[in-house]
């Protein structure tokens, strides 16, 4: 910490780049401090209402004070307090109740440190969700309109990396979309899981509160209700320990880690296709590839997203193993862990999801290209069709068989050793055996034949699943992206 009267030089401090680097300005403030503290101002104002109105003795006076004073806080004072007194929670507590006199007797009346600590968490990552939600919702939508407008382009498909049945461009990406439409249900699922911890005292039988209230269980469990409710929380666990259960995090955290996962594999395909000169991200007019080679067009936002993804997949490990160790109603050792990894698996997911989205708005198709791998590989595939057609001519599917074979090894000889292209039709053009044919050889490789119903199977995905799918996020769509640092 800088000295006394001192300014801070903030490049001389490590920052993570998550927040300084990458991440929006929304879910930077999501983690914040400020949003933290005041939070948990606003819970003790719940606290209060809802005491107040099942009949303590608390004034409106007391109310109004803290309503004032929700987001006047004294940063400085707070710190000072925690150093002192070695907790957070009741440095806090100190902190607000000095600028409210009034109200300071009746402030966490009732309440452990967890009734702020963690319902404030409970909030944060359900107004996560919220901000990862239609950044999602943007990409899908995005990936969707890239997928109509090459529903019909034929592409040659691979499987184990080689050479497979042909699909089209629209196809494939919709295996993308079809990945990320799962996701956008397991974040929608995950976050309407959610419960508030509620008001539930030192470990969670809220004797606290039973005694507050001289044995009247119904206004025990009204409390709960009415401070849930003003919370913005349907309902509340209905058991806990001094902590909600440790699982709520291993499930907040493995969704987002399986988008991480299908984002790492689109993002995998694109750096793929770049290479093979297919498909490319945008690149800027000023971008520079490499320092060294200027003719270079790296596809460094994809690189980034599978980075981050990779970063974003193995946090999951740290809810697993903290849900594992809690002992009894709970220990300390959980929240030195949760402050990075929960934070830093939202932050993680908010830049991929903006850089994928940055990179769905500006992908580059090179058809000729496409085309051309296409006519390299595509007379192998056509033999089935070369054979029925002979025979249909009145050929015997036996010798058309073997002198395809012959062919087509001469062909692929003249590819593979001497790095020469295909030539397996120009084969069969020349051999008299298949004259009966030659005329019907065009249509016979046209590459919209061996496609199937992938054109029929991209607009009824589009139509009946993905759009409906979008709808609750359209007011949310948004102009596109620029790509941060």
């Amino acid at each position: 910490m800088a000295a006394p009267g001192e300014e801070e030089d903030v490049m001389a401090r490590y920052r993570s780049p998550l927040v300084s680097r990458y991440a929006s300005a929304e879910m930077g403030y999501n983690f914040s401090e400020r949003k933290k503290f005041g939070t948990w101002r606003r819970l003790w104002l719940y606290l209060a209402q809802a005491e107040k109105s099942l009949g303590l003795p608390i004034t409106d006076e007391q109310i109004q004070e803290m309503e004032a004073n929700l987001d006047n806080i004294d940063f400085k004072m707070a710190a000072e307090e925690e150093k002192k007194l070695r907790h957070d929670v009741m440095a806090h507590v100190h902190t607000f109740a000095h600028c409210c006199p009034k109200a300071a007797a009746i402030i966490h009346l009732g309440a452990t440190s967890c009734y702020v600590g963690d319902n404030t968490d409970l909030i944060v990552l359900r107004d996560g969700f919220n901000l990862l939600l239609p950044k999602l919702a943007r990409v899908i939508s995005r990936l969707a309109d890239f997928a109509e407008k090459y529903a019909d382009m034929p592409a040659l498909g691979f499987t184990h990396y080689q050479p497979a049945q042909l699909t089209t461009v629209g196809k494939r990406c919709c295996l993308w979309i079809q990945d990320l439409c799962m996701d956008l249900q397991n974040l929608e699922r995950a976050r309407d899981d959610l419960r508030f911890r509620g008001v539930k005292g030192t470990t969670g039988t809220q004797a606290s509160f039973l005694q507050l209230f001289e044995g009247d269980h119904n206004k025990v469990e009204e409390l709960d209700r009415l401070v849930t409710a003003k919370a913005g929380f349907k309902r509340a666990y209905m058991v806990t320990g001094q902590t909600y259960s440790r699982k709520v995090d291993i499930g907040v955290l493995s969704v987002l880690a399986s988008l991480g996962a299908s984002i790492h594999k689109i993002c995998t395909d694109i750096r793929l296709l770049a290479n093979l000169k297919e498909i490319e991200e945008p690149f800027e007019k000023d971008q520079i590839g490499s320092s060294a080679m200027p003719y270079k067009r790296n596809p460094m936002r994809s690189e980034r997203c599978c980075s981050l993804a990779r970063h974003l997949m193995t946090l999951v490990m740290d809810p697993l193993q903290t849900a594992s160790v809690q002992w009894f109603e709970r220990t300390l050792d959980d929240s030195a862990n949760r402050r990075v990894c929960l934070a830093e698996a939202f932050l993680t997911a908010d830049i991929i999801l903006s850089t994928l989205q940055n990179i769905s708005e500006g992908l580059v198709v090179y058809p000729k290209v496409i085309e051309r791998r296409i006519r390299q590989e595509l007379p192998f595939m056509a033999t089935e069709n070369i054979i029925m057609a002979m025979v249909k001519a009145g050929g015997n599917r036996q010798d058309c068989h073997e002198k395809i074979r012959v062919l087509s090894q001469q062909a692929a000889a003249v590819v593979k050793q001497e790095g020469g292209d295909n030539d397996f039709i120009a084969r069969v053009r020349a051999d008299p055996y298949f004259s009966p044919i030659h005329k019907q050889l065009e249509s016979l490789l046209d590459p919209s034949s061996f496609t199937g119903r992938a054109p029929q199977q991209v607009a009824k995905f589009l139509k009946e699943e993905v759009r409906p799918a979008l709808i609750p996020y359209q007011s949310k769509m948004g102009g596109k992206i620029e790509l941060a640092l």
